[in-house]
């Protein structure tokens, strides 16, 4: 048994190999950004960590780190009473902090001292971080990106998804960041996820590409909603051929309404969003949308929105910053049926 230190580069190869990966600290760290498939056993809550700190500065580091102790070793007993007794001899936990530091530290050697087989992440989620960001860097030059271009409401992201149903690599930017990637774009009920939990899950997808295929992308702008796509992979999808997706606009809007039913039936919150577009449409003309949306007439606004803002925006967007753009093969998709998705995923995976 014993426990063993263990670098981010080896963890980052190995992540599946442990059987629990346990993050220590605590839950608003946790909720931020942690490990794939990590579980927190905070060794410090945060107000426990907030009055440690408290202490730290206002009366002295001795006394404080006594406090902590004793607060460690409590929370400690808690995870061993209610985690750790189910547990069998052979379990293989890999625990981590921040750093590496006192609060993975003084678990491990816990659980060490009971004859699990204990490693510890060397510098902690730090050096994960680092790790991830570093590969980040790299990994985008390994693919071989395919980009699907199209006017906003010609259903990119659904072929994409039929594209990914007929066996195809697809790496959907928007659903890991949940948000369609417009003013209009926040999705009822899921937040985004942090910028550093963006960066962990798409690391996670780009690793787990094959770069002998094609992987098929949609074409971003370098944000969607408040997040950024790292720099080495909005280079290469720039670069990378396209192909663009034409679609009438009544089938736009009618598959717009459809999408986006939550702004159908909930009309002052699609008035809400629209309030941002003011400083680029102007106030009289979005006054008039958000009375023209609550009037019932929330197709008409649909079809203005595309004619008068997202089309011209978008073309020139795409012109300027997609290479491939210009010279693009156009697929023909006459609505947002399944079944035409389908054909279409096929024709571009034969």
């Amino acid at each position: 048994m014993g426990l063993k230190r263990i670098e981010a580069a080896e963890v980052l190869a190995r992540l599946d190999t442990f059987d629990t990966i346990v993050d220590a600290r605590s839950e608003s760290e946790f909720a931020e950004d942690r490990l794939p498939g990590a579980v927190n056993w905070p060794v410090l809550n945060d107000a426990e960590r907030a009055a440690i700190g408290t202490e730290y500065k206002q009366v002295s580091p001795f006394e404080a780190r006594k406090r902590g102790a004793a607060l460690a070793a409590h929370n400690i007993a808690h995870h061993l009473e209610t985690r750790v007794m189910p547990q069998p001899r052979p379990w293989r936990p890999l625990v981590y902090c921040w750093r590496g530091g006192q609060r993975s530290g003084a678990l491990a050697h816990v659980l060490d001292q009971i004859g699990f087989s204990v490693f510890v992440l060397e510098g902690g989620y730090r050096e994960f971080r680092r790790a991830v960001i570093a590969e980040l860097e790299t990994l985008p030059a390994t693919l071989s990106l395919r980009v699907v271009c199209g006017r906003t409401g010609s259903a990119k992201s659904r072929l994409l998804q039929a594209l990914a149903a007929a066996g195809a690599q697809v790496l959907d930017l928007e659903a890991l960041a949940c948000h369609r990637g417009s003013v209009l774009g926040p999705l009822p009920g899921q937040p985004q996820p942090s910028q550093k939990a963006f960066e962990t899950q798409l690391w996670q997808a780009l690793r787990g590409l094959d770069p002998a295929r094609p992987v098929w992308a949609e074409g971003e702008s370098r944000t969607i909603g408040r997040l950024r796509i790292p720099e080495a992979l909005l280079v290469r999808l720039r670069a990378a051929p396209c192909v663009q997706v034409q679609m009438p606009l009544a089938a736009r809007v009618e598959f717009l309404l459809q999408d986006y039913a939550h702004f159908v039936h909930d009309v002052d919150s699609f008035c809400e969003r629209l309030a941002a577009l003011r400083e680029l449409r102007g106030a009289a003309v979005v006054e008039r949308w958000q009375a023209e949306a609550r009037a019932g007439r929330i197709a008409a606004v649909v079809e203005e929105l595309l004619t008068l803002h997202y089309d011209p925006i978008y073309e020139r967007s795409m012109r300027r910053n997609f290479t491939g753009f210009a010279a693009a093969p156009t697929v023909d998709l006459p609505d947002a049926a399944p079944d035409t998705l389908a054909a279409v995923a096929a024709r571009l995976t034969a």
